[in-house]
């Protein structure tokens, strides 16, 4: 008789629907971010959020501001503060390409998602996204149902 098979604990992945809607994504970036212990032990019950989130240079430093991770209930203490700055771990190119890109006008970093590496890093993807105007969304959703009209015709 063979022992039964360990089964892997699912971990959750945040994503940022709304960014996906209001803003055209131009490049994408996978940064580490520093979190504390009752953070991650949040993030793994799957308490954020990255509603109305975005990412700052605070000098040499990448920040995430207004990224919320609920209190951890069992932290007592130690616990953290859901609303404070985080900081991106990237590496000195990546941070110098991103620098020079936000210069432009009407560029801002925006966070996609959140999740879990297969090593158990806690992840961040950033996205320099440019916004769309209210006629670019209605245009946006007209292709998607395009799209999936589509899909539905070619599986009958």
């Amino acid at each position: 008789m063979s022992p039964a098979p360990k089964s892997k604990s699912v971990t959750p992945e945040i994503i940022n629907r709304k960014a996906q809607h209001d803003y055209e994504i131009l490049l994408r970036f996978e940064a580490g971010i520093v979190l504390t212990g009752s953070e991650i032990k949040s993030l793994r019950d799957g308490k954020a959020g990255l509603g109305d989130s975005y990412a700052v240079f605070d000098g040499p430093q990448l920040l995430v501001r207004k990224m919320h991770i609920a209190a951890y209930a069992q932290a007592s203490y130690l616990n953290h503060e859901p609303w404070r700055d985080r900081l991106l771990l990237l590496n000195k190119a990546e941070l110098r390409k991103i620098h020079h890109r936000i210069t432009e006008k009407g560029l801002a970093l925006i966070p996609l998602r959140l999740f879990f590496s297969e090593r158990g890093w806690a992840k961040l993807e950033i996205g320099l996204a440019r916004g769309r105007k209210s006629h670019d969304k209605r245009q946006a959703l007209k292709e998607k149902d395009l799209d999936r009209d589509q899909q539905r015709e070619t599986e009958r």
